[in-house]
């Protein structure tokens, strides 16, 4: 049977036989999650998302969100899929059960998501703001706000969204104007709009909860200035029944080009002078709370990007197996019969170059969820902060390099149908169009190129980079030692140090006068850094995958490993020469971007 959203096989091979995710459960923390465990929360996830989540996901797309009087309603066949998304207690996977969550590995969670966001991601917004606000209250929260709201968002009873963005502030929140005065009773009247909020209303939940930035009366300007406060839709009496209505008012929905079935609405807060808000967390720190959440808000971005594309990967090759069309270019004659799509040279490249990003951006995804359960788990402090730098560094790359990448492949993956995959009639062009916000959102990708650059090649005073170049390098020893990877490691080896090398260049002029021209180099600094993550990926794979043909598996599973030798040699040998050629380009660091004038540009 084909394969739809996500290669099962392959989301088992990277949990299973890469990761071992299975040694986890040797911990008392995650003690009821091995193997069969594990198994089964993929399988009832995979079930949900094919049957239920999928089925409507080009209805919701040609429905949409609908606002009428400040009230926005989402597709119809939502309400069906929340309710058995919220019965299957799927919104707080990780989280404690005590407010409603399963308590599982970051990791297994991930493979979840993968299913969840590849067959109808716009639906999935309206889960992951929920979470991501509970768990603000969960981290920042009083006993009394964890009390009155977390477990009701965690349970999908409540809804939640982030009020972050306003119309002068949009990645630069320290121009944010939302203001907040104390009130005798300790809450605080907010008033304010914000622009971009995912969310931020719809009719599948009787509340939603807002965390909102704002910045407290006769407090610093700029981002030192900034609190938190937890904003609910409905106020909430202190025995947790809904009081009265809170005086946020949703005053519009975004024409979209994507993800439709998601609304992004328009919130003016306070415009009856009515809205209360308490602090959630100390006054001031309120940029400090939302960065805590920021790795797992970009994580589940870097996410969103990879199923789309993952999706369409598999869409493309179950088209390009079943659409006949044209002879093959060896046949001899003219009655010759005509062949599959995938028969076609330049077709399968584009289905290797899918396949290839395909697996390298699933291993990195729940590479970052192991650190995470690793940094739950581990007892050493040193250890600790090891995993953490190590995730730091990978965030960028995880939501900035992936959905870049995710973005190509889904046009690849429209590619491969053709004028078909220009229609409606198949889902290729939706996850395309669904797929670009995540460049965009959550941090623009240039934003994580800057981040990578600016703070994360230093962090730690630059032991987090080292660590994460060490890690490719003990894949590189192992893999030294199979002749069959000989060629494609020495390949590695020296884009790595070339790296290295570039890195050390970038570091060096961000404290010079050519700091401008460093920046400018950020985004394919990302690109290279990325594209040799993934190529460790693909080679630690190849590693596996070489280890278990020894062993003399079935058919089936010895042409799963040698396309995993293929997707390494396919990119290793295509790919990372022109990564050497992106890094010449910024060693050799050309200065016209900044010394172009703005009127050099034209237009005028």
């Amino acid at each position: 049977m084909a394969q739809v959203v996500a290669d099962r096989r392959d989301v088992d091979f990277v949990l299973h036989e890469q990761l071992k995710v299975e040694n986890l459960s040797r911990h008392e923390r995650f003690a009821d999650f091995g193997r069969k465990t594990i198994d089964l929360v993929v399988s009832e996830a995979r079930n949900l998302a094919i049957k239920e989540l999928l089925s409507c996901q080009k209805e919701a797309d040609e429905q949409g969100c609908t606002f009428e009087n400040g009230t926005v309603t989402v597709p119809q066949s939502f309400h069906r899929v929340y309710e058995l998304f919220r019965q299957g207690e799927w919104i707080a996977m990780c989280d404690d059960p005590k407010w409603g969550g399963q308590g599982m590995p970051s990791t297994v969670a991930l493979a979840a998501n993968n299913y969840f966001n590849g067959a109808n991601y716009p639906f999935m917004l309206h889960n992951i703001l929920s979470h991501g606000a509970g768990k603000l209250v969960e981290c920042f929260g009083t006993d009394k706000q964890k009390e009155l709201f977390l477990k009701k968002m965690y349970t999908g009873i409540w809804g939640g969204s982030m009020l972050l963005t306003e119309p002068e502030a949009g990645s630069d929140l320290g121009l944010l104007t939302t203001k907040a005065v104390k009130n005798d009773d300790g809450t605080y009247s907010i008033v304010g709009n914000k622009i971009f909020i995912s969310s931020g209303e719809n009719d599948l939940v009787e509340n939603i909860i807002h965390p909102v930035l704002a910045r407290i009366e006769g407090a610093p300007k700029g981002t030192a200035g900034i609190s938190l406060f937890l904003v609910p839709k409905i106020r909430v009496n202190d025995d947790g029944s809904l009081g009265e209505f809170n005086d946020v008012v949703c005053t519009g929905i975004e024409e979209k080009m994507g993800i439709h079935g998601s609304p992004t609405c328009s919130m003016a807060l306070g415009g009856k002078g009515l809205c209360r808000g308490t602090l959630l967390g100390k006054e001031n720190r309120g940029m400090s709370a939302m960065f805590v959440m920021m790795n797992e808000a970009r994580l589940h971005v870097g996410m969103q990007g990879f199923s789309c594309a993952s999706a369409s990967y598999l869409n493309a090759l179950n088209y390009a197996r079943q659409r006949v069309q044209g002879k093959s270019l060896t046949a001899t004659t003219k009655d010759a019969p005509s062949v599959p799509l995938i028969s076609h040279p330049d077709i399968r490249r584009i289905l290797l170059t899918m396949k290839s990003y395909s697996e390298g951006m699933r291993s990195t995804l729940f590479y970052v969820g192991l650190l995470e359960d690793m940094v739950r788990i581990s007892d050493s402090e040193e250890d600790q902060r090891k995993y953490q730098g190590l995730i730091d560094v990978l965030i960028p790359v995880a939501k900035g390099y992936i959905t870049d990448r995710a973005f190509e492949m889904c046009s690849h993956g429209v590619q491969v149908f053709g004028g078909y995959g220009f229609t409606k009639e198949y889902p290729q062009e939706q996850l395309l169009r669904d797929c670009k916000i995540t460049q965009i959102y959550e941090g623009t990708n240039g934003i994580q190129a800057m981040d990578l650059l600016g703070r994360k090649l230093s962090l730690n005073k630059g032991q987090s980079f080292k660590d994460l170049l060490d890690e490719v390098g003990k894949t590189i020893d192992t893999a030294r030692q199979i002749k069959e990877l000989e060629q494609i490691v020495l390949s590695l080896e020296k884009t790595v140090l070339q790296l290295k090398q570039v890195a050390q260049t970038l570091g060096e002029a961000l404290g010079s006068e050519n700091i401008l021209n460093a920046y400018a180099n950020a985004h394919p600094f990302l690109d290279v850094t990325g594209d040799v993550i993934m190529a460790w990926m693909l080679l630690w794979r190849a590693v596996v995958a070489v280890q278990k043909i020894e062993d003399k598996p079935k058919k089936k599973d010895l042409e799963f490993y040698d396309g995993q030798l293929k997707s390494a040699r396919f990119f290793i040998n295509t790919v990372l020469p022109v990564t050497k050629g992106k890094m010449d380009a910024i060693l050799f660091s050309d200065t016209a971007v900044v010394d172009i004038s703005e009127a050099a540009f034209g237009g005028k």
